[in-house]
């Protein structure tokens, strides 16, 4: 392994790492090691001593529901939206004194966070439940599973936190070390109207210490068919446009470099507050230092169709990512009406020609969803023309799965087969272009943030932010590098470094460490030593002369 790895920082798959649900068997599990807005961490409990003074003595062990020991393990499942509650709880574990280890077995408690978006997550999770009963440890789950179905057969018996909940993890994990079962699910409101969820000041512990996922919202305004996430988050509720700002200034004080904005429709935003997406973004924009970047995420198509002269500005400045996730799920009006996703699909076009047309290069991501019980074959086909037209650069791709609960669920499916045979199709013809191949020789300036999942390189993001591979030079992470593009494959390209373009705090902080290392006396006795070599010499030299 090279000698520049940084096993500190997490690791991303090169292939895809950009979507906000991640693929389900992408789960995270929060590492110990990176703590922000911390308090201070309770003392560990001094050993009792027993015996005489002949220094005999033995050590107790304190109990588990002395408040603030143990050790806790997180795993998350699902959208960046999910990372970020766990960040959260994480956060508040530590401080509080919970040790948080990425070793279940040694683990006193785990506490598991959850998707429901799709069966296959749902299976994982309930798989890690009973895995943990079967070595006996204390259970905490949280996400959009215990929230929207807390009656679940194989919940019974668990302690449960809401999404809105978050800020009392340290209360319900207390209770539950001391045997108790907690279910905490209630949502957060002010003056009678839900808000955005538990503070954004709360202790974190960042995934990747310079990536802040921030949720400016939770719920949304759609009732589409196959979704279950609406029984879990709700309507929609937004946090205040300054202290989403005051959230993301304190970040970046803090090292972070790049933002993510996450909430279950970025574009909705706003709507019960009386703001909007491009009113908190432009404000944002005010507060991004130089030498950092902001990406928005998932958005619907409805709202976003209203701020698109906006949206263009926003996404065509400097600091800002020229990269759209906007979910399509199908070309076809029928099946969208069906789906209940409240717009056609010329407003689908109409926001990608228009902002194409004004931004250079923007990057669009899209979903789709293959064998929804409606579908018929022709209306398949005008969704493999639409992917054959724009050749999206990033294209999630799903088998249609019926959530229970949902009015999809009680639709006749279509059988199995049709729906894997359309996924199929529409996955080989994803693959027959590479999007990135007319970017060959071309410089670009990438930030570099990540490192690729085989540990061979670091991994960049350029102004549309796409993924740039570098070499694992240690003072490349964390900064903005200008390469060259030498190569390019299906879902990456490979930057050769021609130089770093340093922010000017990064400019101060390596002109102080060279001030440091010049001052040094390990430096400084070296050079003295033959400044009076050489003053000698030429004593010597004059006088024989």
């Amino acid at each position: 392994m090279p000698e520049a790895f940084a096993p500190d920082l997490p690791q991303c798959d090169i292939l895809d790492d950009i979507e906000d649900i991640l693929p389900e068997d992408d789960t995270k599990r929060i590492r110990p090691h990176k703590v922000t807005l911390r308090a201070k961490r309770n003392k560990k409990p001094k050993k009792e001593i027993t015996g005489e003074l002949n220094n005999e003595y033995e050590e107790v062990e304190l109990p588990l529901n002395v408040p603030g020991t143990g050790k806790i393990f997180v795993k998350t499942w699902g959208c960046a939206h999910n990372s970020s509650d766990s960040e959260y709880m994480a956060g508040q574990l530590a401080a509080y004194g919970y040790v948080i280890t990425e070793n279940k077995e040694e683990a006193n408690l785990w506490l598991l966070n959850s998707c429901t978006v799709k069966t296959p997550a749902e299976d994982h999770f309930r798989n890690e439940i009973e895995a943990c009963r079967r070595v006996g440890r204390p259970i905490v789950v949280a996400g959009c599973i215990p929230q929207g179905a807390p009656r679940a057969g194989f919940l019974k018996g668990v302690s449960m936190i809401g999404v809105q909940q978050i800020d009392r993890v340290i209360e319900v994990v207390e209770e539950t070390l001391k045997g108790n079962t907690v279910r905490l699910l209630g949502s957060k409101k002010v003056e009678g109207k839900k808000v955005g969820g538990a503070s954004l000041e709360l202790p974190k512990i960042r995934r990747n210490p310079l990536i802040e996922i921030i949720a400016i919202s939770t719920g949304c305004l759609n009732q589409c068919t196959y979704c279950k996430t609406k029984h879990a988050r709700g309507e929609l509720g937004s946090y205040p446009p300054d202290e989403i700002v005051a959230r993301a200034k304190q970040a970046f004080t803090e090292g972070v470099k790049e933002i993510w904005l996450t909430s279950e429709d970025t574009g909705a935003y706003g709507r019960d507050i009386g703001s909007s997406l491009p009113e908190l973004l432009t404000s944002l924009c005010e507060v991004i230092p130089q030498g950092c970047m902001l990406r928005l995420g998932m958005t619907n198509p409805p709202y976003i169709l209203e701020h698109l002269e906006a949206m263009a500005v926003i996404l065509n400045h400097p600091r800002v990512y020229s990269f759209l996730h906007v979910p399509v799920q199908a070309a076809s009006d029928s099946v969208l009406n069906d789906m209940k996703r409240e717009y056609y699909i010329a407003d689908f076009k109409k926001i990608v020609d228009f902002l194409k047309e004004r931004i250079p290069r923007l990057y669009v991501a899209t979903d789709i969803i293959c064998g929804f019980p409606t579908e018929t074959d022709e209306d398949f086909e005008e969704t493999m023309k639409l992917c054959s037209e724009y050749k999206f650069p990033s294209l999630f791709i799903n088998q249609f799965y019926p959530r229970p609960g949902t009015p999809a669920a009680k639709l006749p499916r279509l059988p199995t087969q049709v729906g894997k045979s359309r996924t199929k199709r529409l996955s080989d013809l994803f693959h027959t272009y590479e999007p990135f191949r007319d970017q060959i020789g071309e410089m670009q300036t990438v930030l570099v943030t990540e490192i690729s999942t085989d540990g061979k390189f670091y991994v960049g993001h350029n102004k549309q932010y796409a993924q740039v591979l570098v070499p694992m030079e240690r003072e490349f992470m964390g900064q903005m590098v200008k390469v060259k593009i030498v190569s390019a494959g299906k879902f990456w390209m490979v930057g050769e470094p021609i130089s770093v373009e340093y922010a000017p705090k990064d400019v101060l902080s390596v002109l102080s460490s060279t001030v440091k290392t010049v001052l040094s006396p390990k430096f400084i006795l070296p050079v003295l030593s033959c400044l009076v070599l050489l003053r000698v010499g030429y004593i010597v030299f004059k006088y024989k002369k």
